[in-house]
């Protein structure tokens, strides 16, 4: 797809945008545990685009990002701006939102029946990124990705790489996406989940099992934004 062919993603036309996932399951694994696990995954919703620069300073009318342009992915925004994105995006369409703020308690209850918009759940993510495909990429990754051999040292704008089976675009590469998850409370606290890798990883660094995390309220960066999900109708 040329970056000229690409939709301006925006409020009204981003329901048109969310790829059905069909259920399944997936082994996950923590290569720092050595610990392997098998996840049920519901059919969702994902979207097909990463959430870009200008559908976010529509919903909250801010331009965070590090590198500048409407197509590009949105970036440098924590884990709970991702969260108050996903709600006041539901707010916008009528839909429930899935995260409540505790202030009180400091904390960010999710709500996993909630019908609005959502960060991806890091097994959904790693289903949806391998899409039937059992390799570390589903695709070569010149093909399929932005990262440190060919990015030219920023973002670029999303849906210009081949899609992974399922339709989906960006990934692995470009920027790394949030996912809903808490990495491992015990060790990390309310560290979360990220993946995918950035334009700023070597190959090694953009692999459909790579995990990593973050502190959700300190922690942004120039190759760290997210995507959207969705519970399918019940």
């Amino acid at each position: 797809m040329d970056d000229k062919d690409i939709p301006i993603l925006t409020i009204s036309e981003i329901s048109n945008l969310m790829v059905e996932i069909p259920a399944g399951k997936i082994e996950m694994r923590d290569d720092r545990t050595k610990q392997k696990w098998v996840v049920e995954i519901d059919a969702f919703l994902l979207c097909k685009f990463l959430v870009t620069q200008n559908l976010f300073s529509q919903v909250l009318n801010e331009s965070p990002s590090t590198f500048k342009g409407e197509n590009l992915p949105v970036e440098t925004i924590s884990w709970k701006e991702a969260v108050t994105f996903c709600n006041s995006l539901s707010v916008i369409n009528g839909l429930n939102s899935c995260y409540r703020f505790d202030n009180e308690n400091d904390e960010i209850i999710f709500d996993p029946e909630a019908d609005g918009f959502r960060l991806p759940t890091e097994a959904e993510w790693e289903y949806a990124c391998k899409a039937g495909t059992s390799g570390i990429r589903y695709g070569e990754i010149d093909a399929i990705a932005w990262y440190k051999g060919n990015s030219g040292n920023q973002t670029q704008c999303v849906g210009i790489k081949e899609p992974n089976p399922f339709g989906i675009y960006d990934m692995l590469g470009n920027v790394w996406e949030w996912c809903s998850d808490i990495y491992d409370e015990t060790v990390y606290g309310s560290y979360r989940v990220i993946r995918g890798g950035g334009w700023n990883d070597e190959e090694r660094g953009c692999m459909a099992t790579n995990r990593r995390r973050s502190h959700p309220l300190l922690f942004k960066i120039d190759d760290l934004g997210f995507r959207l999900a969705r519970n399918m109708k019940r």
